[in-house]
């Protein structure tokens, strides 16, 4: 595979919107049980140089973006990852292209922690951030409902050394 980083554009909404939905089905991906209506509204406060899609000839294969934690200025170093790839591409190592680019992105604009909460189940995002250096910090046990069930979230950060 030729896979290519580049960053996220709007162009890129419906194929971003796709492989968001398909997490959704997973139940194991995300709370939500709806992609957002747009790009604009899914992108939020994201980092647009931090927020990327992995493609090959021109199809988006998966997506990561960085969103601040906090609009306070002492946490402007701090982000929370979100990461998600297409089921028909999964365990071929883009997850893993994405989220060192990331990474390598995120520490040149100034983020000295990364943070990502992950389903307990999840476990290929868990070894995924575990092997970028990721490290489990707490379990934010029955933090919210997935139609009627309540969860755990596995909160892993990063830290760049310093």
């Amino acid at each position: 595979m030729a896979i290519k980083i580049r960053f996220v554009t709007s162009e890129d909404w419906l194929d971003v919107k796709r492989i968001y939905e398909a997490g959704i089905d997973t139940k194991m991906a995300t709370f939500e049980s709806r992609a957002p209506e747009s790009f604009k509204e899914w992108f939020g406060e994201a980092i647009p140089t931090c927020s990327f899609v992995a493609l090959e000839e021109n199809q988006i294969l998966g997506w990561c973006k960085l969103t601040p934690v906090s609009k306070r200025h002492v946490y402007k170093g701090v982000g929370e990852v979100s990461i998600y790839i297409a089921p028909d591409v999964k365990g071929k190592g883009i997850g893993n292209l994405l989220l060192n680019h990331m990474i390598l992105a995120s520490e040149n604009e100034g983020f000295w922690t990364l943070e990502s909460k992950i389903f307990k189940e999840n476990n290929a995002s868990l070894n995924l951030h575990y092997k970028n250096g990721f490290r489990v910090v707490g379990v934010r046990e029955k933090i919210a409902q997935l139609n009627g069930e309540w969860k755990d979230n596995i909160l892993m950060e990063r830290r760049k050394a310093i």
